[in-house]
């Protein structure tokens, strides 16, 4: 009896958000999965990360919504403060005007517990295989499929790959070959005991406190029980893209003109792990046949919209939709989804890099930014967000043409 179409996997590079989003979204089509991880477990790193009413339309559309929302922490605001005189910026409200504004909450959640609900998600649909310790190498492509070479030489056949890796993906460089860029902003995260926490930074909130070439934040995760600090500063050194374990001598360092009251973050965290970001810049090309780009691999940004992880949720939902329109034939469905997402994800990464330059603001430029927002209204910091929060499954192929 000869296979099915549907009996040959589709390859998925990478086992974070968005391979395990891609995976989810493509057994929803009636897909068999392999996930190529190269770490030895399926895991996450990471601290926590905001959650966007879009990211809450991803989870739902993925069939996950449930798990995901029992898990996240529900905030009241987001709020901005100058990190020099400690003065409210800007305040936007998240309760229940703008839920029903945007049709979903605004929340914060460990990434791992992110990464959790769409493990769960995919481990009971039994549509898809995970195989670790296993890192694309080279790839092959032709009409009928696509086959991947790990670092052992072992091939894996599939009628698709979707690359999934990541910010360093080696499925983006083998098609596109673009270099990254690195930002010169070094990103410090860490995680603290809600008993370590100063009792007059316990707000129920997403805060930032924005100052000259560095900014910090802070939000509950984990029910409340813990404390997200996240501090961003631009490196007096020439840096290299990659993590390592930090120093708290050198964030002390960076920070000696912001008031008490954000300083307290910094004296907080026993350890820290230590980014120095990069992005790239949007290219208008990421499907190539049978083969895709999605989440960091396609359109990796720096982290000042809080949206990375949303944009890899929204793409893998995208694709599905795509499948659904084109009756799952891949490779139109590829440029759909390619087609729907361009845009809109470049917009993310420029508007991050904007919005980098303004929280560092010094200078006059500082007081250009306060004035930006100090005394907006919750309903016109709701219109400037109509944009990104207002994506949902129904409207994620709205004015492209199939």
């Amino acid at each position: 009896m000869a296979k099915s179409p549907k009996d040959t996997p589709i390859l998925i590079a990478g086992g974070g958000i968005g391979g395990l989003a891609a995976a989810l979204s493509l057994c929803q089509r009636g897909f068999r999965v392999q996930v190529l991880e190269q770490s030895p477990e399926i895991g996450e790193i990471g601290a926590g990360i905001q959650l966007g009413p879009n990211g809450f339309s991803s989870f739902d559309a993925l069939g996950i919504g449930d798990k995901a929302r029992s898990r996240a922490v529900y905030t009241d605001y987001m709020v901005m403060n100058d990190a020099v005189d400690a003065k409210q910026i800007g305040m936007i409200p998240t309760g229940e005007v703008f839920r029903k504004r945007f049709g979903n909450p605004y929340a914060v959640i460990h990434r791992a517990d992110v990464h959790l609900s769409l493990f769960e998600g995919a481990q009971e649909s039994e549509r898809v295989e995970f195989i670790t310790s296993t890192r694309v190498e080279r790839i092959e492509q032709n009409e009928h499929g696509v086959t991947v070479h790990d670092q052992n030489g072992k091939a894996f056949h599939g009628q698709a790959l979707i690359g999934a890796d990541g910010v360093k993906s080696v499925v983006r460089q083998h098609f596109v070959g673009d270099p990254h860029r690195v930002t010169g902003h070094v990103v410090y995260r860490a995680v603290v005991e809600k008993q370590d926490f100063p009792k007059d930074l316990q707000w129920n909130a997403a805060a930032i406190w924005v100052g000259p070439n560095c900014h910090l934040v802070h939000y509950p995760i984990r029910g409340g029980d813990q404390y997200n600090v996240v501090v961003t500063f631009h490196s007096k050194e020439t840096e290299e893209w990659g993590v390592k374990d930090g120093s708290a001598e050198e964030v002390q360092s960076y920070f000696k003109g912001v008031c008490d009251q954000a300083r307290q973050l910094i004296d907080l965290p026993k350890s820290w792990r230590r980014w120095a970001t990069a992005d790239r810049d949007p290219v208008a090309t990421w499907s190539y046949g049978r083969s895709t780009l999605l989440g960091d691999a396609a359109h990796p940004t720096t982290q000042y919209m809080a949206q990375g992880a949303c944009m890899a949720m929204e793409d893998a939902v995208t694709m599905g939709e795509a499948l659904r329109v084109h009756d799952n034939d891949l490779v139109k469905a590829f440029d759909l989804y390619q087609k729907a997402r361009v845009a809109r994800t470049a917009r993310i990464v420029l508007s991050s890099r904007e919005m980098g330059r303004l929280y560092h603001a010094q200078g006059v430029e500082r007081l250009v930014r306060n004035d930006l927002w100090r005394g907006r209204t919750p309903e016109r910091f709701y219109d400037s967000l109509e944009w990104l929060y207002s994506w949902k499954v129904e409207n994620c192929l709205s004015g492209v043409h199939s």
